[in-house]
C-alpha cells in the first residue's frame, strides 16, 4: 500500500519543495514567460498587420495591373486602328499614282500613235503624189507624142500662168 499512499512527512516535503519551486517560478521564472508569450502575441499581431497590409496592397496592385492590361488594350486597338487608317490611306495614294502614271502612259501612247499616223498620212500622200505624177508624165507622154500637142500644152500654160499674174 506504500506505493499508492505517500508517507504524510514525504507528503510534506514534496508539498513544500513543490512551494518553493512554484515561488521562485511566480517570481522570476513566470513574468519572463509571461513576457515571452506577449512579445510572441505582439510579434504575431504585427506579423498579421504586416500580412493585411500586403493584401490590401495586393489586391491594389491587382487593381492597377488590371487597369494597366484595359488602358494597354485600348491603346492596342487605337494603335491598331490608325495603322489600318494609314494602310488605307497608303494604298489610296498609291492608287492614285498608279492612276495618274497609267494615265500619263496612256496618253503618251495615244501621242505616239497620233504622230506615228500623221507620218503614215504624209507617206501616203508623198507615195500617192510621186504616184500621181508618175501617172500624169505617162498620160503626158502618151498625149503629147507630137509636136504639135506639146505646143498647144505649152500655150495654154503660158496663158494661165499670165492670166493669173495679172489678177
Amino acid at each position: 500500500m506504500g506505493l499508492l499512499l505517500p508517507e504524510s512527512g514525504l507528503l510534506f516535503w514534496m508539498v513544500l519543495t513543490f512551494g518553493v519551486v512554484f515561488i521562485v517560478l511566480a517570481k522570476y521564472g513566470f513574468p519572463i514567460i509571461v513576457k515571452m508569450v506577449e512579445d510572441r502575441k505582439a510579434y504575431i499581431n504585427q506579423s498579421l498587420e504586416v500580412a493585411k497590409e500586403a493584401n490590401v496592397q495586393l489586391s491594389r496592385l491587382k487593381e492597377e495591373g488590371e487597369a494597366l492590361v484595359i488602358a494597354a488594350n485600348k491603346e492596342q486597338g487605337r494603335i491598331l486602328k490608325e495603322a489600318m487608317q494609314e494602310r488605307d490611306k497608303i494604298v489610296q495614294e498609291a492608287r492614285k499614282k498608279a492612276e495618274i502614271s497609267a494615265q500619263k502612259e496612256l496618253d503618251a501612247v495615244k501621242q505616239q500613235i497620233q504622230i506615228e499616223k500623221e507620218e503614215a498620212i504624209r507617206d501616203i500622200r508623198r507615195q500617192v503624189a510621186l504616184l500621181s505624177v508618175d501617172i500624169a508624165e505617162k498620160v503626158l507622154r502618151s498625149n503629147l507624142s507630137n509636136k504639135d500637142a506639146q505646143m498647144g500644152m505649152i500655150d495654154r500654160m503660158l496663158d494661165e500662168v499670165l492670166t493669173k499674174n495679172r489678177n
